[in-house]
């Protein structure tokens, strides 16, 4: 591979995506092609077969994890392009599965910590020859959703049941009357909950409410 790189740009913001080509096309890189939405991405890909992918994760037409999606879709499809996710925002569970078959060929780079263009084409450079870019603040957010996910499947089947039913709202002695039990049996459910997902006695948080966002994470 020579040191210009092919490059394809899936980007929604025509600012961003026009502004984005015009640094790497000054720096001897060759942008191949450009896409507003995740759609026809992976059919762009195949097209011209870029060494790199640079992907936002929020485009049309929902705006919420499209460009994520498509990049799961470009490692099955084409594990020899590297994907090097450039966005705001950290999703991290789609994040995790597509770091799960291995992190060679990929990257995840927050918009706002790149300081220096020169780092971001380094990070090109590391993905397309199979290394690896992951900004730091997102490999925290993802260790911390693995670690949450870990805390919730020590949970029973039951005690998962009783944590959804606190996340509806219901009151210790509705939950009993929804599981037939009693009220003391869901105590004690709820207390081995706050064990588990590491909630302790606290004057300023509220452990139901804690274990609900846990569930929602």
């Amino acid at each position: 591979m020579s040191d210009g790189l092919r490059l394809v740009i899936a980007e929604d913001s025509a600012i961003l995506r026009d502004g984005l080509a015009g640094l790497l096309t000054e720096r001897g890189h060759e942008v191949v092609a450009m896409v507003g939405d995740a759609t026809t991405l992976a059919d762009v890909v195949g097209t011209h077969n870029p060494d790199v992918v640079v992907v936002d994760v929020r485009m049309p037409p929902s705006y919420t994890d499209e460009g994520l999606l498509a990049a799961i879709e470009l490692r099955r499809k084409y594990p020899m392009t590297g994907v090097l996710v450039f966005s705001q925002w950290v999703e991290t569970r789609y994040a995790t599965e597509l770091l799960a078959g291995g992190a060679s060929g990929v990257g995840y780079l927050l918009k706002d910590r790149v300081a220096d263009v020169r780092d971001f084409v380094d990070a090109l450079h590391r993905v397309a020859t199979g290394g690896t870019a992951l900004d730091p603040e997102v490999v925290s957010q993802l260790m911390g959703a693995s670690r949450q996910q870990d805390a919730l499947a020590r949970l029973t089947p039951r005690e998962r049941e009783v944590l959804e039913l606190m996340a509806q709202g219901l009151s210790n002695s509705a939950i009993a009357a929804a599981l037939t039990v009693t009220e003391r049996a869901v105590e004690k459910h709820i207390g081995n909950i706050f064990l588990k997902l590491d909630l302790p006695p606290s004057d300023t948080h509220h452990r139901r409410v804690l274990a609900v966002l846990r569930l929602k994470g």
